[in-house]
Order: structure tokens, then C-alpha cells, then sequence
């Protein structure tokens, strides 16, 4: 639950400075101390530091939009330099040469760093700032708290699993640009820095094992696997290899030779030894000694820890125990609507096998993994014609349809979207999992598409960066990337009940395919807060995710996987969806034949991802001015 520990009110007329989150508290006395992340512990937060005392209101004769202006295109520099992968991403290209300093002292000063930020921040007059800035403002100062809370759980401490860690580094040569003799040079700079960033997860991996704060041991069996792909006999055979296999044709042979020797000697020098180090330490040290329960609950504060991963993962005050009722609900809600269709198609017998009829029949699954990747083309491109009836403003970025890369397939999702370079030099990628193509059945596809690629994460992360570029300036480069998933993914799962708007689901097995991805997201409130809060077993979240959907078991159990290596992620889906349909269903109920589908989506998009409340307060104002100031709440959510 959030704290305020002090009302520290200013003589100053017009201070903001009303009151001190209990985060703030945390970080005056960081910097009152001089200590690390000790000081962040949860007794630190148990009496307010003197320091706080100490904070001054603005003068008066400064201008808050400047400071703030200021403070924010320092932080952004911060950012991109604290993030160089990030950076490279977005097309920023002074840190392609290295990774991110994952060492403690680097960690902690970040923390540090985040603590500062946060009281320039409050030394702002907010009471002075227009509309637009005060929105700027309450967003990074939700940022940087909750980077600060997180920072007191020490889930640094846990760097690896099946889903990410030092040994995917590799990846990121999947989505960089290597179009000069530059861009090689740095990818080798970067090889050359695989070994030290290796050592450095490796120490934390150590410091986690001191306190009992590991990662639970099935989110690591499949890792040594992993770190396998990258022992090879050859340099030329190392998945840090590919870019030397496609120069351009503007690179000189000369050059060619030089830069592909660079890179085997790289990759001989410092990434095949640092993976060497890596996979004897997971195997030998790290795995026999990693946890067989799987609940975050069961780490040393492991309870508020979820507590606060479920609230700061759904921008919401909803605890563990609110969240697995609506789940429940939602379960129950969805699967009434599935009985519907079962019947609708002449299936005589109970859902449960139905479910397996729909994993198993081969009329629903497409041959092989070719003929799978170009339905999923086809059904992006049937969509994009209509969007212009949903909505005002479509994004100027293209997207493609990508397969996920054949090393990585085996152990991720079914798909998964990656944003285009926000200086438009690379478009955003729907990559879709062609693994066991027998796996991936034919009624998932356009609910899937819609989720991924249009109208749902393309069209909202693209229209988000290109709300900063097209401001000219007018918005903080931050606000293109800030990421509150419960939008950003309620958004998504929203985009798939829009089928029927864009001519999707004529089918009715694609119809119950959307309802299957549905119920795949009511599911999680229930299993993640059940591993999580409440002591279920791996085998008890599995079970159930079987009896409510007809997902693959591979499928089911990739998931379920990943929800124990990301405890609290999975909740923003649904709890987001269920905010966007309530306000869509109020807005409706309000403005009767005055209101605009188009000019809703455009308000709901048109200040980028942001937290739920914060979007409920837009989309009221909306409503209001074109109702003569009123607004009517409807008493239940929308389902």
C-alpha cells in the first residue's frame, strides 16, 4: 500500500511540495547517507530522515517549465548512456560499443542517480507548470519511483533465466543496422566486452546466492542448454558471428577481411571463454543450488515484493488477492461465451474436449513453418485497409512480419513485437514463432496478429514515438519510450476485441481463438497471483491454464514458465483491457450518438502510454467536453 510519511508544507504560495511519498522519503535519506541499496531497505523507510527537512521550495523567479525542460533532457542523456542497448535500438548509435555496466557499483550508482533526479524533480513547481508539462512531470516522477521502490527488492540480485540474460547478448545483432565499417567496429568493440559483462552477472549471480535470493531452479534448468549455442569450435560458427556473413556492398573487400578477422579473434578472445566461465558456473554453482519453489513470496521480502510488482505492473492500488478474484471472474465470464460457440458448431461434446479436438485436429494447422509466416502476412494485410475506420491518426512507420530467429524459437512465446528505430531507420518487426508449426493452430492467428502488429502494438508504440518527433521538440524524448505495460499490453489485448470492427473473426473457430487468447489473459491473473501470493504449485498453474484453454502444452507451458521468471508482468493485460473497454462503455453511455469511435482511440493513444488513472482522467475530460461538462459512471465495468 503507498505510505506518505510527511506533509511538508511551504510558505512558498503555489509550492507543489504538498507531501512526500514514502519513496521520496527513501531517497533523501539515500543521499542524507551516502550508503547503497542497504539504505533502501524497508526500515529505512520507517522514519523520516532529517534531510527531508531540508528540502527548499523554488524561487520564485525561476521558470518551472525551463527547469523541468532541463532536468529531462539531462535525464534522457542518463538514460541513454545507463542504457546502451536500449540506445542502439532507438537508433542512437554514441554507445553502440558496449553493454550495459552491470556491476554493483554501477547498479547502485544508477540508484543513486534516480534518488537525485527525484528531488530536482520535486524542487519544481508543478502548481506553475502548464497542463501538457504537468503530465510530463507526474510521469517521470512515477518513473523514478518506482525504479526506486523496485531498486530496495534487489531482483538485480537474480540477472538470469530462460528468457533473458548474458547469454541471448548475441541477439541484438538481429535488429542492429550494419551499413558501415562503423557499425562492425563497434559490434567488435562490443564482442571484445562480452567477457567482462559476463563476469559482471556472474558476481551478481554470486551475491544473490549469499542471501538466498535465487532465481527458481526450473527457470534456470533450460539455461545451460542455452549457453551451449554459444561454445563453438570455430569463431566463424558463433551466433556474434552473423553480421561478418552480409556485408554490404559499400564495404570495400579490403575492409571486409580486416573486420571479419577482428571478429574472430573477438569471439575467440572474449565471448567462447566468458560463456565457458558462465556455463560452469550455472552448472556447477549457480543450478544446485537454485530454489524448487517458484513463488516470489518465497524470497526474502518476496511478499511485498509481488505486492508491489502486481501494483507497479498495473498502475493500480489492486492487491494480489483483488486481482485473482477478477481473474476468477473473467475465467468464468469467458468460458460461458466459448460454450456458446462450441454449440454454435454442432460439437457434441464438453469444452474440455473440445479443447483437444482444437489442439489436435490437423485441418487446423498449417503444414509448415513457411505457409504459416505468410498467413500471418495475409492477415496483416487484410487488416491494414480498415483501420482508418477506428481511428483519426494512423502511425507513418511501417511494420513487418518476421519469423523468430531458429535459436531462440524453442524457448520464447508464440510471438512477440519489436519496436522500429524512432529515428525511422529500422521498422517495427511482428515476429511470429514457427517452432513445431503442428503447435501453432490456424484459429490463433488473427487474434494474434491484431494483438502484435495492428491495431495493437505497432499502431501504439509507432503512434507514441512519433508523438515525441512530431512535437518538434514540444515533448520529452522520454515520453517515446516510457513503457506502463498495463497500456501498452491492455492496449493490445483491447486491439483483439476490435476484430469484429475490421473484419476479422468470420469464422467461428477464429472467434473462439480470440476468446482463447482472452481467456489466456484472465488465466494469468489467476495463476501468476496463485504462484506468486498464494503457494501454487508449478504443476496446480499448469493444470488449470489446461481446463480453461485450449492452448498447445507447449504453449501452456512456456507460459507458465514465464510467469515464474517475471513474477507480476502477465497481470497487465487484463487488467488494462477490462480499464480501456470500462471507459469505452462509459464514454458510450454518455454520449449516446455523439460519440465518435475514432475520436475515443485517438484520445486514448494521443498521450502515449500512460498509467490507468492518469488515462481515465483524459478520457473523462472527452467525455465532458462534448457533454456539457458531464460524465456518467457506470456502476460495474464493462466486460
Amino acid at each position: 500500500m503507498t505510505r506518505f510519511l510527511l506533509d511538508a508544507r511551504s510558505t512558498t504560495k503555489g509550492n507543489s511540495l504538498k507531501v512526500i511519498h514514502c519513496t521520496t522519503a527513501i531517497a533523501v535519506a539515500l543521499l542524507a547517507s551516502g550508503c547503497g541499496s542497504r539504505s533502501t531497505k524497508p526500515d529505512a523507510a520507517n522514519a523520516v530522515p532529517p534531510a527531508v527537512l531540508a528540502l527548499t521550495p523554488p524561487a520564485a523567479d525561476i521558470d518551472p517549465a525551463k527547469q523541468l525542460g532541463s532536468l529531462l533532457a539531462a535525464e534522457w542523456q542518463r538514460w541513454l548512456a545507463s542504457n546502451p542497448e536500449e540506445a542502439s535500438l532507438l537508433g542512437e548509435h554514441r554507445f553502440d560499443d558496449r553493454w550495459t555496466d552491470a556491476s554493483l557499483t554501477a547498479i547502485e550508482g544508477r540508484h543513486r542517480d534516480d534518488a537525485q533526479a527525484l528531488l530536482k524533480l520535486l524542487e519544481i513547481d508543478r502548481e506553475r507548470l502548464s497542463p501538457a508539462d504537468q503530465l510530463n512531470f507526474d510521469l517521470y516522477r512515477q518513473q523514478l519511483e518506482r525504479a526506486i521502490e523496485a531498486h530496495r527488492y534487489r531482483g538485480y540480485l537474480m540477472p538470469i533465466n530462460h528468457l533473458s540474460g548474458p547469454q541471448t547478448a548475441d541477439q541484438m545483432a538481429e535488429v542492429l543496422q550494419f551499413s558501415s565499417v562503423a557499425d562492425y567496429e563497434n559490434w567488435i568493440a562490443r564482442v571484445r566486452a562480452v567477457g567482462p559483462m559476463v563476469d559482471q552477472h556472474i558476481e551478481l549471480l554470486r551475491l544473490g546466492l549469499a542471501e538466498g535470493r535465487t532465481a527458481p531452479a526450473i527457470t534456470i534448468r533450460r539455461v545451460p542448454a542455452q549457453i551451449d549455442k554459444q561454445l563453438v569450435r570455430k569463431p566463424e560458427a558463433s551466433p556474434f558471428y552473423a553480421p561478418f556473413l552480409r556485408f554490404p556492398a559499400s564495404i570495400a573487400a579490403a575492409d571486409r577481411l580486416r573486420l571479419s578477422e577482428a571478429g574472430k579473434a573477438a569471439i575467440s578472445a572474449s565471448a567462447i571463454p566468458a560463456y565457458q566461465r558462465l556455463r560452469a558456473f550455472v552448472g556447477n554453482d549457480y543450478l544446485p543450488r537454485c530454489r524448487d519453489s517458484v513463488g516470489l513470496s518465497e524470497l526474502p521480502d518476496g511478499r511485498d515484493a509481488y505486492t508491489f510488482a502486481a501494483r507497479a505492473s498495473t498502475t493500480t492500488q489492486l492487491t494480489p488477492d483483488d486481482i485473482h478474484d477478477i481473474g476468477l471472474g473473467e475465467v468464468a465470464r469467458i468460458r460461458s461465451e466459448m460454450e456458446t460457440i462450441r454449440r454454435s458448431v454442432g460439437y457434441g461434446g464438453n469444452l474440455k474436449s473440445f479443447f483437444s479436438y482444437l489442439r489436435s485436429d490437423p485441418k487446423f494447422f498449417h503444414r509448415d513453418g513457411k505457409s504459416l509466416l505468410l498467413a500471418y502476412r495475409d492477415i496483416a494485410k487484410r487488416i491494414d485497409p480498415e483501420l482508418p475506420k477506428l481511428f483519426g491518426k494512423l502511425p507513418r512507420q511501417p511494420y513487418g512480419v518476421r519469423a523468430v530467429p531458429d535459436a531462440q524459437a524453442p524457448d520464447t512465446h508464440t510471438a512477440y513485437y519489436q519496436p522500429g528505430a524512432a529515428d525511422g531507420s529500422r521498422a517495427g518487426n511482428f515476429y511470429a514463432n514457427l517452432y513445431k508449426p503442428g503447435s501453432r493452430p490456424k484459429w490463433e492467428q488473427e487474434a494474434l496478429t491484431a494483438h502484435e502488429a495492428v491495431p495493437g502494438h505497432h499502431l501504439q508504440i509507432a503512434l507514441q514515438q512519433e508523438l515525441v518527433s512530431d512535437a518538434g521538440g514540444a515533448l520529452p524524448a522520454f515520453r517515446s519510450q516510457i513503457a506502463f505495460t498495463a497500456f501498452v499490453e491492455g492496449w493490445a489485448l483491447y486491439s483483439e476485441s476490435l476484430g469484429p470492427e475490421i473484419g476479422l473473426y468470420q469464422d467461428p473457430y477464429s472467434k473462439f481463438g480470440q476468446l482463447t487468447y482472452e481467456m489466456w489473459r484472465a488465466v494469468r491473473l489467476v495463476v501468476d497471483t496463485g504462484m506468486h501470493s498464494k503457494g501454487w504449485t508449478r504443476k496446480q498453474a499448469i493444470d488449470f491454464f489446461k481446463a480453461n484453454t485450449p492452448r498447445a502444452e507447449l504453449d501452456i507451458v512456456n507460459e507458465i514458465d514465464r510467469y515464474i521468471a517475471w513474477p507480476g508482468q502477465a497481470l497487465a493485460y487484463k487488467i488494462g483491457e477490462l480499464k480501456i473497454k470500462e471507459l469505452r462503455a462509459r464514454a458510450t453511455a454518455t454520449l449516446g450518438p455523439k460519440f465518435d469511435i475514432r475520436s475515443f482511440h485517438d484520445t486514448v493513444l494521443g498521450s502515449g502510454a500512460i498509467p490507468l488513472e492518469m488515462l481515465e482522467k483524459n478520457v473523462d475530460a472527452w467525455i465532458a467536453a462534448r457533454n456539457g461538462g458531464m460524465v456518467v459512471k457506470l456502476r460495474k465495468p464493462a466486460p
